[in-house]
């Protein structure tokens, strides 16, 4: 399953099903004062990256945001990017789904 084949979800159907806490990754920015932000999802949260995006954005229109599109396994699958990405990238969040079961 490829990114541009997967249907965008909003952030109003992630906060239907899922707890995020947003909130919690939107204080990490702001203590780390990150310009660069690289967020990893597992295949099921990729449909609402862009709106995760979006809403951070709406905070912070002066960082950029990229979103890892490799397979996510878990906390230990860190991004493997290169040195010259690595040095670039501020901070690193991970979203999962451990505490995050469905609400329904």
């Amino acid at each position: 399953m490829t990114f541009n084949n997967m249907k965008q979800k909003t952030l109003k159907e992630l906060e239907e099903n899922y707890e995020m806490q947003l909130d919690k990754a939107i204080s990490e920015i702001k203590k780390s004062k990150a310009k660069i932000v690289l967020l990893q999802f597992p295949d099921g949260l990729k449909p609402y990256a862009t709106a995760i995006v979006e809403h951070f954005e709406k905070h912070f229109p002066d960082v950029n945001f990229l979103i890892w599109l490799e397979k996510c396994y878990g906390a230990c699958d860190i991004p493997v990017l290169g040195k010259e990405l690595e040095k670039k990238i501020d901070l690193v969040i991970q979203f999962g789904h451990n505490e995050m079961m469905p609400l329904y």
